[in-house]
């Protein structure tokens, strides 16, 4: 049995004029780049599309980079949640998150219920970023060796889960 990269969709929440969720996003991949995995950006500032439902079939596990506003996450987030289904059952899906004190914790929380009753799992690890904004330098987020060690932490547990439930999506196939 030959093994296959696992691919991941990297789903940047933020619609905002001067948003900096494509800075944390980018700090993301750059730092996952040496990860025996493939990554396709879904970007919900560009319109969504016929293609943005088969990326998303496609996938074997999902990174949400989503920033809080008022206690929870973007509407456009939560769009792009409802109009799929089928695209999100049995995968799972780790968390980026940033904000002021809280860090989007906030906006997890609440992204986790809505994952769950989708037959997604969501990690337990994932990465949080307080007030990214003070760690632009010249442009790009520059974040310190906790930070990348929690996104690697979340990207093994990510990794595994993606594994062990393709594996459980394959054999439901050949079950139907």
């Amino acid at each position: 049995m030959t093994h296959t990269q696992p691919k991941f969709v990297l789903i940047i929440g933020s619609v905002r004029p001067g948003r900096i969720g494509l800075k944390v996003a980018e700090w993301f991949l750059q730092h996952m780049r040496s990860r025996d995995a493939d990554f396709e950006v879904v970007d919900l500032a560009h319109p969504s599309d016929t293609r943005t439902s088969a990326v998303l079939a496609s996938a074997d596990g999902f990174v949400v980079v989503t920033p809080e506003y008022n206690h929870s996450y973007p509407g456009e987030l939560k769009i792009l949640i409802d109009a799929h289904r089928e695209e999100w059952k049995k995968k799972p899906v780790t968390f980026v998150s940033y904000g002021g004190m809280s860090g989007g914790l906030r906006a997890v929380e609440h992204l986790r219920a809505v994952f769950a009753e989708l037959y997604s799992v969501g990690t337990r690890n994932g990465v949080v970023i307080h007030a990214p904004w003070d760690h632009l330098v010249d442009g790009t987020l520059e974040l310190d060796d906790a930070a990348v060690a929690s996104a690697r932490a979340a990207m093994d547990e990510l990794t595994w889960w993606a594994e062990l439930l393709k594996s459980a999506r394959v054999a439901d196939q050949g079950a139907a």
